[in-house]
């Protein structure tokens, strides 16, 4: 009776057993080889195609098992995504990369990527100022934390550029406010240029703007002041002509004679042609 009992369990369990499912077994296929998805993102770099090119790096950066070789896939992806135009992205792209790969070689470049990123956003000076600001801060950063890289002498560059666009936004807003009278915010700005912008070309009209104020506003002291200022540090120049013949009307400006100085300009030069 026990024999019986024994073989029914075992025929039940191999009915059940075999009226399950067959189970789908998996074969992992090989790995794709980074090495010829960074070649054909470099070879698409080198012929313009910048997209396909971000595509691959990011492909070969999955791929890769050596670190340095990933990270390098990285910074190409993001070059890459700035090379057309996403600015966006290639910060991600780029704040990703400082973060996940923050002892590469490459790392001075990404910083340098980010300020020339945010340099090439800045428009005129009647335009948003964030990317004017933004640019001169991770410029000073780079400046700040690798002085003597290849790359600080096209930034150093970049940041007088920029301080003279940020001198030119003060000077831009400080016209409005005079055209508005609003007198006390138009001196806030130009007094900002004096004292942040003093080596940038707007600093000889932002003197020349607080005399002019302050004079009209009849604090003829402070218009001295500045007047002092204007001719002690540019006193051959335009607009320090302009400040004196508010301070004494009845100076007049002399006009320059262009053919006099046409004419000696050329006997200059023919002096030097034998």
């Amino acid at each position: 009776m026990l024999n019986k009992i024994l073989l029914s369990l075992l025929i039940s369990i191999f009915l059940i057993s075999c009226s399950k499912k067959k189970e789908v077994v998996y074969i992992s296929e090989s790995k794709a080889d980074p090495y010829k998805i960074y070649q054909e993102g470099l070879d698409a770099f080198q012929n313009g195609d910048y997209f396909f090119a971000e595509k691959k790096f990011s492909e070969a950066e999955l791929n890769f098992k050596v670190v340095e070789l990933a990270a390098k896939s990285a910074i190409m992806s993001s070059y890459s995504l700035y090379g057309i135009n996403f600015y966006t992205q290639a910060l991600t792209n780029l704040d990703r990369f400082l973060k996940k790969y923050p002892a590469d070689v490459n790392i001075i470049y990404a910083h340098y990527l980010i300020a020339i990123i945010y340099y090439e956003q800045i428009e005129d000076e009647a335009k948003d100022l964030l990317p004017l600001i933004k640019a001169n801060k991770q410029i000073e950063f780079f400046l700040r934390e690798y002085p003597d890289s290849d790359y600080s002498l096209d930034l150093r560059f970049k940041k007088n550029l920029i301080q003279n666009q940020l001198a030119a936004k003060e000077l831009y807003i400080a016209k409005y406010y005079i055209t508005t009278q609003k007198w006390v915010a138009a001196i806030n700005r130009l007094k900002v240029i004096v004292e942040k912008y003093d080596k940038t070309i707007f600093i000889e009209e932002a003197l020349h703007r607080l005399v002019e104020i302050h004079y009209y506003l009849g604090l003829e002291k402070e218009a001295k002041k500045y007047a002092k200022i204007l001719g002690y540090n540019y006193n051959s120049g335009e607009w320090f002509e302009q400040s004196y013949k508010i301070l004494n009307k009845n100076y007049e400006i002399a006009k320059k004679d262009k053919t006099k100085d046409e004419k000696n300009f050329f006997k200059k030069i023919l002096k030097k042609i034998k």
